[in-house]
């Protein structure tokens, strides 16, 4: 028992945790069931590697700015964020090995119901199974205290699995409004914000009046439309706004981590230019793993997993209206710095600014709203992501005060959702005794099998064709041909556009 638990936990921390070694096994696995030549199979699955950690450098280059933006803005409202006993440090060092157990376990569970249920999205976000195992193991041991490892493993396992099969599947019509194909799903837990932005979109505007990609501006200002410089320069100015009203110690002390000898309003505009350049590589390390995992893909889809599709992260939309992103990310801060007012106002709750919630979840919701509404879906979309994580982020760090707050306020949408789903049932039950712990899985058990029903019933997850055999953009890294004549001597061919 205790070799294959090692085993089990091998696979997680080493796999399933590292997206890059995820992602790159999956397109080498592809490719050789495709029988790609050796070299297009080396150069691929390295090409959907690097890709990968290019994405997470332009992650890591503005999350830098957004966790000292973050710092700024609790410092300029003057505000102290809420104090925890029992932190998620304390959380992991107990329950970290049942988390690994959980999310490897999980994803066994999660590929066998794909393929017997024909639910056809893999689950392949990796940092998110790492998270959505925490919150499950956190909400368990909440309600039902020390329990069996084994037992919380296994239950938490059915939960989880029950999550990464559902969740693409219910959000792949409007998935396909976004990328305009059933190329891959998408597998992140803002899908709630995502789902409501659309659904409500058609009630404040049109995709075809109001596109953000099409939005005709005065000639002076259609710098706008250029996403680069569009981040750099809202952002510059909300980060300088806030600047002026932090404390100049905690404005000093972010410059200085940057440059001990810089002015911090000149670090206030160097961080906005780091923002615009972070989404910049983010985007190119988007294309570049699309460009060799979509087509990839279909060895699995056709020999593994008949139909299958790769679920992938938030990122994925965001080059099918990056200026949806920037509305939904400002919009869903705005209505979050709103709510964090009323409520400290009205002696509630100290609501801790959770930039990177705020830039992903809300950046999607954004996306998803921009296909049903334009510009104002994804005003729309981002002011949904901001509520739901002003009142989640209020409402579960006292849920969570024996196991781990903190999640309260690193929390995506959907995280909040099924925490107050497996609390509220396990509180019903807890008083059954521990055996009660099994009622919590089989109750969510039974909802996604009738959700699962219900959708299949609307034939909502068939599609009729087969997954795309080229990419849905072309490698930006590829050498672009000569720019004065075509293969044959003809024009040059125009340059190819996302589908």
């Amino acid at each position: 028992m205790d070799l294959l638990t090692n085993a089990l936990e091998w696979i997680a921390t080493n796999i399933f945790n590292e997206v890059a070694i995820l992602i790159g096994l999956i397109t080498l696995v592809g490719l050789i069931l495709q029988r790609k030549p050796v070299e297009d199979t080396v150069a691929g699955a390295l090409r959907a590697t690097v890709g990968v950690v290019i994405l997470f450098i332009g992650i890591d280059v503005f999350v830098q700015g957004l966790v000292a933006f973050q710092t700024i803005v609790a410092s300029a409202v003057g505000l102290d964020p809420p104090a925890a006993e029992r932190t998620l440090g304390d959380f992991l060092g107990e329950y970290g090995s049942a988390v690994a157990l959980i999310i490897t376990v999980a994803f066994i569970v999660h590929v066998v119901a794909v393929r017997l249920l024909r639910t056809r999205y893999v689950y392949l976000t990796g940092h998110l199974m790492f998270w959505i195992s925490v919150v499950a193991a956190a909400a368990l041991v909440q309600v039902f205290g020390d329990v069996d490892t084994w037992m919380l493993v296994l239950a938490g396992a059915i939960v989880v699995a029950a999550y990464w099969t559902i969740q693409p599947l219910y959000i792949a019509p409007l998935m396909r409004k976004v990328i305009g194909s059933d190329d891959w799903g998408y597998g992140h837990t803002s899908s709630a914000a995502c789902f409501l932005a659309a659904k409500l979109g058609r009630f404040v505007g049109t995709k075809e009046e109001h596109d953000t990609e099409r939005l005709v501006l005065p000639k002076q200002l259609t710098f706008f439309k250029d996403i680069n410089v569009s981040t750099a320069l809202v952002l510059g100015i909300i980060v300088v706004v806030a600047a002026i009203f932090a404390d100049a110690e905690v404005l000093a002390e972010q410059a200085a981590a940057y440059d001990a000898d810089i002015s911090p309003w000149v670090w206030s505009f160097i961080a906005a230019l780091r923002f615009a350049a972070g989404i910049a590589i983010l985007l190119f390390g988007v294309r570049m793993f699309l460009a060799e995992i979509v087509p990839a893909f279909k060895g699995v889809s056709e020999k593994v997993i008949h139909g299958s599709r790769p679920a992938l992260d938030a990122p994925t939309v965001f080059p099918f209206a990056p200026t949806a992103v920037m509305l939904g990310f400002v919009s869903g801060t705005i209505v979050f710095l709103i709510f964090m007012g009323v409520f400290a106002a009205a002696g509630w709750f100290v609501l801790v600014p959770p930039m990177i919630m705020l830039f992903f979840p809300g950046g999607a919701a954004g996306v998803f709203g921009n296909a049903v509404a334009g510009w104002r879906g994804a005003v729309l979309g981002g002011s949904i992501n901001g509520l739901f994580l002003a009142i989640g982020q209020a409402v579960t760090w006292g849920m969570l005060s024996d196991t781990a707050p903190e999640l309260a306020t690193l929390a995506d949408p959907d995280w909040y959702i099924l925490i107050w789903v497996m609390m509220g049932i396990g509180s019903i039950v807890a008083g059954l005794g521990p055996a009660a712990l099994w009622i919590v899985p089989a109750v969510i058990a039974i909802v996604f099998a009738v959700w699962l029903v219900m959708i299949k019933r609307h034939h909502i997850d068939v599609v009729s064709e087969p997954i795309s055999d080229s990419a849905p953009f072309e490698r930006p890294d590829a050498q672009a041909p000569p720019a004065d004549k075509g293969p044959e001597g003809d024009a040059p061919k125009p340059e190819s556009t996302p589908r």
